[in-house]
C-alpha cells in the first residue's frame, strides 16, 4: 500500500479545530474513533492487516500525531497544518468531560500509574463518573467489553502502537457513544509521573530527540519507524511528482 494512501485520511487543520470536533462529538453523544497516527502505525500497517485496515476505514478519523507525518504530507503536497499531538487532545478532551460531568474510562499503563492519574482527575473534577484499569492485568478483550457496557463519553486506551488502536477497533460496534482514542504513553505525562520534554523541544517539534536523548533505547525503534518511513516517503513522492 502506497503512503500516500494513509496520508490522504489524515486531518489537515489545526489543533484546536479538531479539539472542537472532538470535543462537539462527546458533548452531543456521538462515536468517534480517533487514530493518533504516527509512523510507527503506517509502517506496521504494512505487516497487519488490521493496522492497515484501520487507518483506511470510514469509520475512523486519522490526526498527525508525529511532525514526520505533517511533513510526509507537504512531499505529495497534502494540506496539513500542524502536528496534532494526542497527549494534547487527550488533556483537553478530559478537561472538557470534568467540566461538562461525563464518564471516562481509562484503559493502560502501569497500576501506579493510572491510579495516580485517576487520583488526580478525581480531585480535579468531582463530578467526572471515572472508571479504570491498568495495560497489565486482565484479559484485553474482555476489559473493552465491559468498557463498552459502561456507555462511556470518553475512552483512552494507553497500550502502545498498534496494540490499542487494534483492540479498539476490534471492539468499535460495541460502542454506541463517546470518543475513543489510543494515547501511547500519555498517562505517565498527564498523572505527572513522566516529564514531558521541555517546552523548547515542543515548539521545534522535536519531542523526539529528548525522548532518544532520555532513553537511547529508543534509537531502534526511532530507526524502524521514522527513518524507514521518511525513506519511503522520499520515494514514493519522487516518483508520483514526475511530470
Amino acid at each position: 500500500m502506497a503512503v500516500a494512501e494513509y496520508l490522504r485520511r489524515v486531518f489537515p487543520g489545526t489543533a484546536e479545530e479538531y479539539f472542537r470536533r472532538a470535543e462537539e462529538a462527546m458533548l452531543a453523544g456521538r462515536r468517534l474513533f480517533v487514530v493518533t497516527a504516527n509512523p510507527e502505525i503506517i509502517m506496521a500497517a504494512e505487516r497487519d492487516g488490521t493496522a492497515r485496515e484501520l487507518l483506511l476505514s470510514g469509520k475512523t478519523e486519522v490526526i498527525p500525531d508525529g511532525v514526520s507525518l505533517v511533513k510526509a504530507m507537504g512531499f505529495f503536497h497534502m494540506p496539513a497544518a500542524e502536528r496534532i499531538t494526542g497527549v494534547d487532545l487527550a488533556d483537553k478532551l478530559l478537561q472538557s468531560a470534568g467540566a461538562h460531568g461525563k464518564s471516562v474510562y481509562l484503559l493502560g499503563a502501569k497500576e501506579e500509574v493510572v491510579s495516580a492519574l485517576a487520583e488526580k482527575l478525581r480531585a480535579q473534577y468531582p463530578g467526572m463518573k471515572l472508571r479504570w484499569h491498568n495495560g497489565y492485568d486482565g484479559d484485553k478483550d474482555q476489559l473493552m467489553g465491559e468498557a463498552a457496557a459502561l456507555a462511556p463519553d470518553l475512552v483512552l486506551v494507553g497500550l502502545g502502537v498498534p496494540a490499542q488502536d487494534i483492540l479498539l477497533y476490534r471492539h468499535l460496534e460495541k460502542f454506541q457513544k463517546g470518543v475513543l482514542m489510543g494515547v501511547g504513553g500519555s498517562f505517565d505525562v498527564l498523572s505527572g509521573m513522566k516529564r514531558r520534554a521541555p517546552s523548547f523541544f515542543i515548539k521545534t517539534n522535536t519531542e523526539w530527540l529528548y525522548r532518544i536523548l532520555r532513553e537511547p533505547s529508543r534509537l531502534g525503534r526511532f530507526y524502524r519507524s521514522n527513518v524507514r518511513f521518511l525513506g519511503r516517503v522520499r520515494k514514493e513522492a519522487k516518483t508520483a511528482l514526475k511530470p
